[in-house]
């Protein structure tokens, strides 16, 4: 059995997938990966289920090697530069590891996340119906904590599937939609103007289980306890300070500070993806929006499958590239046709 070896990794990484829905109701919270979207992505390039388990890497760069054999990377969510032996690796693409072989990994680029699946998925022991780790409540497998250096993940053998790439659509540059509620009863229209009408930005205090956000300050008009209630991910509670905080997967699954909205699933993984300090507005959504862009959702997960594409390889004639007229003529690097010449016969 093949090993991924983690030789080096920042904070904020560990293995997730796509949570443990329906625990709440025991007092479970559902962890999963912050960006749904990529790691199903990632995980399509390999093909996996949509949500199984993969390596979720935070901001920072990493170094995985592949052991005792070859094994084959899906990778997607923000996008670094990345190398194998010294040759580029592109995002939103499969790429396999020889054996002894290191995948190079900097810091993230406009974003927070980025996922590796790995083919035939990770080793390990579910608990409670899932590998996602959620460090506080000493849960997930292999390891119930953030991965570190040192740390092995088996795999299976891989396949000769060639590598493929998946086209995703861009991510509009868009305020991140929300619905008014559960308690915004709780905040005079002034306010919940303001909320909407604010630059925000991210706490570079926040972690998995809550994103704090700085910007103006939200008053309440009755004070800012309530009776606990139950939360979901992306509710947006306002605590004494007036401050918000958006909570994440690894929230608690229930709250007493009153809740002045809740961001929409389909806008989710975009919002987890917004790196500490950059700012960012908010826009409300009717319920029938919120439910309309959900199943728009669904359907782009879905199609996954029908994105894929192959990886087109081209024979590098290194004398034809020099020597064409770049300034005078335009060449495009993965079009041969453009700089290509045809080998002398006879």
């Amino acid at each position: 059995m093949s090993k991924l070896v983690i030789t080096s990794i920042g904070p904020a990484s560990s293995v997730q997938d796509g949570g443990r829905p329906g625990s709440q109701r025991y007092g479970l919270v559902p962890s999963g990966a912050m960006d749904r979207l990529a790691l199903a992505a990632a995980n399509t390039l390999v093909g996996n289920a949509l949500f199984a388990a993969a390596i979720e890497i935070g901001p920072f760069g990493a170094t995985l090697t592949a052991r005792e054999g070859a094994v084959r990377l899906g990778l997607a969510g923000a996008p670094r530069n990345a190398d194998v032996a010294g040759r580029a690796v592109a995002f939103d693409a499969s790429v396999m590891l020889a054996d002894g072989e290191t995948l190079n990994l900097g810091f993230a680029r406009g974003g927070s996340f980025s996922y590796i699946a790995i083919e035939g998925g990770i080793e390990g022991e579910p608990m409670f119906g899932s590998l996602a780790v959620n460090a506080r409540a000493g849960l997930g497998s292999p390891y119930p904590r953030p991965l570190q250096s040192g740390d092995e993940l088996k795999t299976r053998p891989i396949s000769s599937a060639a590598e493929r790439r998946i086209e995703l659509p861009e991510l509009a540059d868009a305020p991140i939609r929300v619905v008014f509620g559960p308690q915004d009863d709780e905040f005079a229209e002034e306010n919940k103007k303001l909320f909407v009408e604010s630059e925000w930005k991210i706490s570079a205090t926040s972690d998995r289980m809550g994103y704090r956000l700085e910007g103006p300050t939200i008053t309440h008009l009755h004070g800012h306890n309530i009776v606990s209630d139950g939360t979901v991910t992306g509710s947006i509670q306002v605590p004494g300070n007036g401050q918000p905080i958006v909570l994440m997967p690894d929230r608690g699954t229930s709250g007493g500070y009153p809740k002045i909205a809740t961001v929409i699933s389909a806008d989710f993984g975009r919002f987890a993806q917004i790196s500490a300090g950059r700012p960012f507005r908010f826009k409300a959504v009717s319920m029938a929006e919120a439910q309309t862009e959900v199943k728009k959702f669904a359907e782009l997960l879905r199609s996954l499958p029908e994105r894929l594409r192959g990886i087109e390889e081209f024979g590098l004639n290194v004398d034809a590239l020099r020597d064409a007229n770049v300034a005078g003529h335009a060449v495009n690097a993965v079009d041969a046709a453009t700089w290509q010449v045809a080998e002398p016969t006879g």
